[in-house]
């Protein structure tokens, strides 16, 4: 079924997190690879409802990211061949897949399971993949496109300031961002979703993902208007401040670098300006009054 309004095609951008979580771990066993086949049947779905669609994938760890799919061509993947009676370009996305995620988790594999994951410079590799891609067409219509998050790692607010610029960037170029988050929720994702329009879910059961993938993320803008799909959440805007990574209501603002701290500090720890403080204001206290003594 395709798109309305949308004959050009659709690219859509999964950014998935690769860095093992407690709640990807489930009676001793990591279901990690069923989640990545989930992704894998997610992206064949997208590629069969239009021709002209495109698919990318981006794994991100705790030390770096890079592209899943789609790969400059190497001799491995000249070797490739799928198996009989299966569509070449659904077994290359498969095979990408599970074999650049080989790669990239064994990279990492020294790495502290609980460290943090580049999620924000994953997102920022998908943008500069839809502005490439978009430069590439030949109409002068920019093609749909979605940045969808997979993750389990819950917020990162060491990674706020990056977060923001993908979530004002994005609105600006006109591109949706969708969030999958496993157990844990996320306000950053949050604000993301709602500042570009885009749908966010939080799993509660991990095995029924790819059914949740294709009801709730594989339709575009248009489809969504028509289907029932589930409430909107109630977004934290709060923002983390500088100096501790901690979500916070009422801080203190750079008014330079607009950074913002929850405590005061003379100096910026972002792009150390002194900040110049006026006079204290007297604080006068009220006169006493005197006594006077009482006359017979």
């Amino acid at each position: 079924m395709a798109e309305i309004g949308e004959d050009e095609g659709s690219l859509i951008t999964v950014v998935v997190d690769l860095n093992p979580s407690p709640y990807l771990i489930k009676d001793g066993e990591c279901i990690m690879p069923r989640c990545l086949d989930a992704v894998a049947a997610f992206c064949n779905a997208h590629m069969m409802l239009s021709p002209l669609n495109k698919i990318a994938v981006i794994g991100c760890h705790t030390k770096q990211s890079c592209f899943l799919f789609p790969t400059p061509t190497s001799s491995e993947a000249e070797d490739f061949r799928p198996a009989d009676g299966q569509y070449e370009l659904f077994a290359d996305i498969k095979n990408s897949i599970l074999k650049n995620t080989k790669k990239l988790v064994f990279q990492n594999s020294d790495t502290d399971v609980y460290t943090e994951s580049l999620i924000a410079g994953a997102m920022t590799m998908a943008l500069c993949y839809i502005h490439r891609v978009q430069k590439q067409q030949i109409v002068e219509t920019k093609i749909p496109s979605r940045i969808l998050v997979i993750t389990a790692s819950g917020d990162s607010a060491s990674q706020y300031m990056n977060f923001m610029n993908v979530f004002f960037t994005s609105q600006k170029e006109g591109v949706l961002i969708d969030a999958c988050v496993v157990e844990k929720d996320s306000g950053l994702l949050q604000q993301g979703c709602d500042i570009t329009g885009g749908m966010y879910l939080k799993v509660q059961n991990i095995s029924a993902l790819l059914q949740y993938l294709l009801w709730i993320f594989l339709p575009g803008t248009e489809i969504r208007k028509q289907m029932i799909l589930p409430p909107r959440v109630h977004v934290d805007y709060r923002a983390a401040c500088f100096c501790h990574r901690n979500l916070i209501e009422i801080g203190y603002v750079c008014s330079v670098c607009l950074s913002i701290f929850c405590t005061f500090s003379p100096i910026c720890s972002t792009c150390q300006t002194a900040f110049k403080l006026g006079p204290l204001p007297n604080i006068i206290g009220k006169k006493k009054r005197k006594q006077v003594p009482l006359r017979n």
